[in-house]
């Protein structure tokens, strides 16, 4: 007999007092920080403008409201009764599709690790399985009702601040162990799969992602992955949707643009910061990513 979903008459009640508990939390519109360092707690109370961003490995779910997310040419809608898991770092294009001042966007997202994912794996009986799924880098799922109580549980456990540090791991945990297995327990086994293809490219993504302002060269990138740059640039284009110096690109210029935002900086400043020898190339690529030229999109950004 299959789970019980939290679509149907049973899970519904259990999606609205998970709407319920992120809301307490999201009393404003925003990306709320908790004091569960892994956790955050999402509101909006309109639809917002595409905005480009990275997900980390991590689990998004909507209680209330409805989102659309772009990875290079693949549009993927999400609502309430579905879960998200993104197994690595990737550059998408977000933003929430419904939500209004009467029933606001509330969600969450819960940051994974990928080393806490290994250890449980390793305890649990996660052979493959013999029709085992292709690798995604982001998988939709249904929401079965355990799922949701464990993460009913995990933000409610933010109203007893003396309770988080003892309780909140060992939440995440169970958590944990629901998804390796349940639906998305799949990717989750591609990913920690020892030698894969899929892990040396999570190793290369976390390399860029702390070396982003370095010159990029790809033939060592791919030694490092143990492949050769033909077999490596066609892992990572699978796995990522786009390039390594794509890649690089995005993270630069995302950088550039929260310097410009939080710091005031000029174009030509936070170009340099982030890599670019050339102002009018930053200038160029910024354009192309963002839409707009760097100083027209700051001011507009502030006015959002």
């Amino acid at each position: 007999m299959n789970k019980p979903s939290a679509q149907n008459a049973a899970g519904v009640p259990a999606l609205y007092r998970l709407a319920r508990a992120v809301a307490h939390i999201a009393q404003l519109d925003g990306d709320h920080a908790t004091a569960i360092p892994a956790l955050t707690v999402h509101r909006r109370k309109a639809p917002t403008e595409p905005l480009h961003c990275i997900y980390g490995l991590g689990l998004g779910v909507i209680a209330q409201g409805h989102k659309q997310v772009m990875l290079a040419d693949e549009v993927i809608d999400y609502s309430p009764g579905q879960s998200m898991l993104t197994t690595i770092d990737l550059p998408v294009v977000s933003h929430v599709t419904r939500a209004s001042l009467r029933e606001p966007f509330l969600g969450l997202v819960l940051t994974l690790d990928a080393r806490h994912i290994t250890q449980l794996a390793s305890e649990m009986d996660t052979a493959q399985r013999p029709r085992e799924r292709a690798f995604q880098s982001i998988s939709i799922e249904p929401l079965d009702e355990v799922l949701v109580d464990a993460l009913i549980r995990l933000v409610e456990v933010l109203n007893e601040p003396a309770l988080v540090s003892s309780l909140a791991p060992l939440i995440q945990q169970e958590i944990t162990i629901r998804l390796l297995a349940g639906p998305h327990g799949a990717q989750l086994r591609h990913l920690v799969a020892v030698g894969s293809p899929r892990q040396q490219i999570a190793k290369a993504v976390t390399w860029l992602k702390q070396n982003f302002t370095q010159a990029l060269h790809v033939d060592e990138l791919a030694d490092r992955a143990h492949m050769s740059p033909s077999t490596f640039r066609q892992h990572f284009h699978a796995i990522t949707g786009i390039s390594p110096l794509q890649f690089q690109k995005q993270l630069r210029l995302q950088e550039a643009r929260q310097l410009m935002l939080n710091q005031n900086l000029d174009a030509s400043n936070a170009g340099g910061l982030v890599g670019y020898e050339s102002p009018s190339q930053f200038s160029r690529e910024y354009s192309r990513l963002f839409g707009s030229p760097p100083q027209r999109d700051v001011r507009r950004m502030r006015l959002v």
